[in-house]
Parts: C-alpha cells; structure tokens; sequence
C-alpha cells in the first residue's frame, strides 16, 4: 500500500477501522473527525498548501507538536481536549503503520508524543437530598410529567450516559421476571441494568401512554413530535429540573447539573450503599476499572462507610439503600445470575 494516499487512508480509517472494525458510535466518530479536520486545516495552513494538496510526507513530530501548542494557544481548550486529539492523531497514525509498513517509523515517532499531565477531571454529584428534593418537586400533571419523572428516576437507576438515554427503545426494556434494561454504550457494547421497581413502574406507565405508536423500536423517551429526545434535550430536562440547586467547583466556578452529574451521583451512592466495585463498573459501563475506582476517593463518608459492618437495610422507596444490600457472596452471585 505504499501508493496510498491521505485521502484514501483517511476513508480506510474513518469507515473501515472506526465504524466497522471497532464499532465506534456516531459521537465518537464525530469528535475523532473534528480532530482530524483541526489537524488538516492547521497542516495546511502551516505548508502553504490547499488541504487536498497535502500528503502522509506532510506530517511529521514537528507540525504534530506546533498543532498542539495551537490548540492550547490559539484556540483556548483544555489540556484534556489537547490530549484526545493527541489520541486521535496516535490512534490515526497507528493504523497508517499498520496499512503501510514502510510509514512504521513515521508511525511510532508521532505515537511517542507524550500526553501532557493534568489533574483528572474534578467529580462533582448530588447528595441523596438533592436527588429526594428534586423529584419530589417535579410536576405531577401536564404534557411531559410522566416522561421527565421517568427520564429523571431512570438517569439515577442506572447510572445511563445521555445518548444511552436517548437511544433506548421500547424492546430495550424487559419488565418480567426481572426488571432490567439493555443499553447500548461506548464500543458498540451493551449492558444489562436491573430496575427498580419505581423505574419499572413508571417506564410501564410511560410506554402504555404511547401505546398508540406501539412498535417495538420506538424510543421511550420522546420529544413533543414523538421523535426520541436527543442529548441536548435531556439535558434541557435535567437543567430545568435542578434549577435550585447549585454546585460550585474547587475553584469557585458554578457547575450546572447535567446528565452526567447525574450518572457520578449513582457511582457514588452505590459505593456508600456498599456495592463491589466491579459490580459498579459493569453497573456503568466502564472499560477500565481505574474509572469507577476513582469515586472511591471522592468523599469521607464512602471511607467511614467501608469501616462499618455490613448490615441489610431495606430502603423504602426502592431505590439505592444506604447500607449493603448483599451479605454473601452468595446472594450477589445469585442477584447477578438473575439478569
């Protein structure tokens, strides 16, 4: 493949390696897609060139490092932006290496660019006040109380990033025997959550509302048109549900609540509650088991709460108890087989 070009390497890339080798979803595609086009337009501009001038020649460690120096200077991201498009830009050129044997050196020395250290992104959740208050003050009647009662219960049942929310469809959803829902996460990978009770309830409610359109690939959850909340939408929801609540980073800044404060309060309530930390990362979705360790330091009542003994506590709404809610071994194997 010696005569391949940017253009065909980057097709090759895009809908080959991405969309069907690693089944990335259209989000991901997207933001890889975005890096690769800073990049082009950067290179571009820096050779002199019109972009669909530009060869694989064209790109060494030196314009990989002013790119990135651009980023921070020019455009103002943050040091977690400049390294997922550092990764991108790996990511791309690793598959180049792979395609072309005679680009392995031009490969490995742009895959040796080092990732600039930052501090992890700051965790920030509600406390389990925060959650009662919130649903407590939502509408009981109008066009969409059912649905952003059941959007807001669900968020908080299972942890679900936004876009899972937003792509679960009706047959998703399996209420006997055992409650649960299927979502289609990050890697084209699904997950099995349980359902509370509560959540259950309302999703049965909420899908024999739209019973009119009972198909079993419809969205549950849907905008006024009848077509599935997208991301943005959920977020809208969520922003004018915790309008009264306000959380500030360590810096001082205001930090508004958002879907994925809302999957952080889960992870942590589920650690207090005395929840295995494997259980929360398949509960979750997480790839690594580094992710879902990290809420283990946030605060020093999930420390207290590892000294204390283990005892069964029935939480009375059904939701995430305070105490452990298995003894044994046991009985979570047996609540695991049950999904």
């Amino acid at each position: 493949m010696s005569s391949s070009t940017l253009g065909s390497m980057l097709t090759s890339f895009f809908d080959n390696h991405l969309r069907l080798q690693k089944g990335l979803r259209p989000n991901t595609i997207t933001s890889y897609a975005d890096a690769m086009r800073l990049l082009l337009q950067f290179s571009a501009a820096n050779r002199k060139k019109k972009v669909i001038q530009l060869s694989l020649d064209d790109f060494d460690t030196g314009i990989v490092y002013q790119f990135l120096n651009s980023l921070e200077e020019g455009r103002s991201n943050a040091i977690q932006s400049r390294n997922q498009r550092l990764a991108v830009i790996r990511t791309f050129f690793a598959y180049v290496g792979q395609q072309c044997p005679e680009r392995m050196e031009q490969a490995r020395r742009i895959a040796s660019i080092p990732r600039k250290r930052t501090a992890p992104p700051e965790t920030i959740f509600m406390e389990r006040d925060e959650i009662e208050t919130t649903l407590s003050r939502l509408p009981t009647s109008g066009r969409h109380a059912l649905r952003d009662r059941t959007l807001l219960v669900f968020l908080y049942n299972t942890g679900a990033r936004v876009q899972e929310a937003a792509d679960v469809r009706a047959n998703n959803v399996q209420f006997n025997p055992n409650p649960r829902v299927h979502l289609h996460g990050k890697g084209d990978k699904w997950r099995v959550c349980p359902l509370w009770e509560e959540t259950s309830t309302l999703l049965h409610e909420l899908l024999t509302e739209g019973a009119a359109t009972d198909t079993p690939d419809r969205p549950v959850f849907t905008n006024a048109t009848g077509a599935a909340l997208t991301r943005f939408g959920i977020y809208k929801i969520i922003r004018r549900c915790t309008t009264q609540i306000i959380k500030k980073r360590s810096d001082g800044r205001l930090k508004p609540i958002s879907p994925h404060v809302w999957r952080h309060s889960t992870a942590v309530h589920l650690l207090e509650a005395g929840v295995e930390v494997n259980v929360i990362r398949a509960w979750l979705g997480h790839a690594s088991l580094e992710t879902t360790n990290r809420y283990a330091e946030i605060t020093l009542r999930t420390k207290r709460a590892a000294l204390e003994t283990c005892t069964l506590s029935t939480s009375p709404d059904g939701r995430i108890p305070r105490k452990p809610r298995w003894h044994t071994d046991a009985s979570l194997l047996d609540w695991l087989k049950s999904l």
